[in-house]
């Protein structure tokens, strides 16, 4: 009776503690930032990565000349935690309009307001979460296991770091929109649950996602999709 107990509660282990993480923001996950989600669909970056995107046919990107990066936001607003505070939170949004300036204005004109054949970049982090890592390989055995899971309890383990973010490209004349985006990615992973986040810790993800966006931007205005 008491090895079945035993089994159970491993089973209980195992089933919280070990999980392939996606690279897609499940649609449940949606914050509600973006007015239409029912367009968007699977695809991939410019560098690979899965994403959900929407793009409009009817979009002449020739005729830009110029982007416009509203300031980034947080949607829905962040609760600061132990590991995240408000102070981290506020660097990773002035990072992502530095980031999207630096890329964008490689290919464009940038406007320090809409205008005549201006796009503009409305984009929002929507959320940046950690939690435990997930068990390795060999820590998959009865005893391992055990030792993990007393190490998960006591805050020791490894947390993994997530972040997504939604934007929406629009053109600055007719407010129509352009394209959308939806995506998420993983940064540094902390020590331990008592370990603060840092800008640096997510920092090549949200140069990942600008790049992207600028590559993006260069493939559809020649053509390619």
């Amino acid at each position: 009776m008491k090895m079945s107990v035993f089994k159970a509660c491993l089973s209980s282990v195992v089933l919280g503690l070990i999980g392939c993480t996606s690279s897609q923001v499940d649609p449940s996950h949606y914050s509600g930032f973006l007015k239409d989600y029912s367009r968007l669909e699977k695809a991939e970056s410019a560098s690979g990565a899965p994403v959900m995107r929407w793009l409009n046919d009817d979009a002449q990107l020739g005729k830009y000349t110029h982007v416009y990066v509203e300031p980034s936001q947080f949607y829905p607003k962040p609760q600061p935690t132990a590991a995240i505070s408000a102070q981290a939170l506020q660097s990773i949004t002035r990072y992502f309009d530095v980031a999207l300036k630096r890329e964008l204005g490689k290919d464009l004109v940038l406007a320090d307001a809409p205008g005549p054949h201006t796009i503009v970049v409305r984009p929002a982090i929507t959320a940046v979460s950690t939690r435990p890592e997930g068990l390795k390989p060999y820590e998959v055995i009865p005893i391992a296991l055990v030792a993990a899971a007393v190490n998960t309890a006591a805050g020791g383990r490894d947390q993994t770091v997530e972040i997504a973010t939604e934007a929406a490209f629009l053109d600055a004349d007719s407010n129509q929109v352009l394209a959308q985006v939806v995506r998420k990615g993983s940064g540094k992973p902390l020590e331990n649950d008592q370990t603060q986040l840092t800008l640096e810790d997510v920092k090549p993800v949200v140069d990942g996602w600008a790049s992207d966006m600028r590559l993006t931007y260069e493939r559809l205005r020649s053509g390619q999709k």
